[in-house]
């Protein structure tokens, strides 16, 4: 069995779905018009968008004009937390405590870290050894003065799913608004914004075989007055997010939430589940995050003991073979993963850790070609070391 390459690195990326780039085509090259102008060819352009708006909001149960395109996860998780905070500080609200979590993508703890500059509080909020939130420690956390909590519904390390209709509970019952960065979860897990309290979700497209540079952000309708855009300028998407819209990444987008199924899922929890018992069957294995339901379907992330990461992740290159020591926001850093350390993994072994994520492309035959690979690589490694 030779494999020409093997990609299990769809955390951070995905292969765009050839129907997604047939969908996409036309508007490059015929209807290439910009939707704000009033001539036919802006009006093809105005109805694509609006179309591509509905499908992504019928997916999370929400209406069309709750939903607003940007180019992807950091802008529109940067967008939500900026823009809530200028309202707060624009409107003298008196309220300035924001809510989060150690395990959040680099994007939400990096711009948390930027407000703290501004004069804004963050809690943040520690995880149990499998990445779960502690409702208990939410609930003690909102004060009168908390405007927001926000905390990632998929990790994109290790795939924990955290319980958002109970979170969007507390956070309702306390009247603060809750966001949650669904890039990683989104279609892969049902994300309902009424059943789960949402006031904002960051969505994007590449991680679901769409296109790079494209993004959506939820909005709950009564909230647009009291989120501060980050841009200004031509008004569009509600004149919450001025700029030409990118047609065909909008389009795509669209595209690839229709194409992934159920099916998808199930085959991706079934290779995953033989994955992680593959790796488990190795001394010395052993799985960050949760098993089974509470996590994503295409993510495993396992600690190798005596044996770092990165060296079998290079081992497996030779092979074909593609996966990540963590995530692509964090692989040309030496810093060991905030997530890890979150969940307890003493700081010295953090880099003895490898994340494999498939996708609905993945086969058997290439979960059993990895498993045979790795097994050697390891036995191979511990004799060097």
């Amino acid at each position: 069995m030779n494999f020409k390459k093997i990609y299990f690195d769809n955390a951070a990326t995905t292969k765009v779905d050839e129907k997604v780039v047939k969908e996409m085509m036309p508007y490059f090259t015929d209807k290439y018009g910009n939707a704000s102008s009033v001539h036919i060819a802006g009006t093809d352009a105005k109805i694509a968008i609006e179309n591509s708006r509905k499908k992504i909001a019928g997916k999370i149960n929400a209406k069309n004009s709750e939903i607003v395109f940007t180019s992807g996860g950091t802008e529109g998780n940067n967008f939500v937390l900026k823009g809530l905070w200028f309202y707060q500080i624009e409107k003298k609200t008196g309220k300035n405590h924001i809510i989060t979590t150690k395990i959040e993508h680099d994007c939400i703890l990096k711009t948390c870290k930027w407000l703290e500059t501004q004069g804004c509080k963050i809690t943040y909020l520690g995880v149990d050894s499998e990445g779960f939130v502690s409702i208990e420690d939410l609930e003690n956390a909102i004060t009168p003065k908390t405007f927001l909590v926000s905390i990632i519904h998929g990790n994109n390390e290790i795939g924990t799913i955290q319980d958002m209709e109970k979170i969007g509970q507390i956070c309702k019952s306390s009247g603060v608004a809750l966001h949650t960065d669904a890039c990683q979860s989104f279609t892969k897990v049902p994300v309902d914004v009424k059943k789960m309290n949402l006031s904002f979700a960051t969505l994007n497209a590449h991680k679901i075989h769409g296109p790079k540079g494209v993004g959506a952000v939820y909005i709950s309708e009564n909230l647009k007055e009291k989120i501060i855009p980050l841009l200004h300028g031509g008004g569009h998407e509600y004149g919450l997010r001025s700029g030409t819209e990118n047609i065909s990444g909008i389009a795509g987008f669209a595209k690839a939430v229709d194409l992934l199924d159920k099916k998808d899922i199930i085959k991706m929890q079934k290779l995953r589940n033989k994955l992680i018992d593959g790796l488990l069957k190795i001394e010395g294995v052993k799985l960050n995050g949760p098993k089974g339901e509470s996590r994503l379907c295409n993510n495993v992330n396992v600690t190798f003991e005596n044996t770092e990461g990165e060296a079998v992740g290079g081992y497996l290159e030779s092979y074909g073979i593609l996966t990540s020591t963590g995530s692509a926001c964090r692989t040309h850093t030496k810093e060991p993963s905030h997530v890890l350390r979150a969940i307890g993994i003493p700081e010295k072994i953090c880099d003895n850790s490898l994340r494999i994520s498939i996708s609905k492309y993945t086969t058997e035959d290439e979960v059993d070609y990895f498993l045979e690979k790795i097994s050697g690589i390891i036995k191979k490694l511990r004799r060097f070391s």
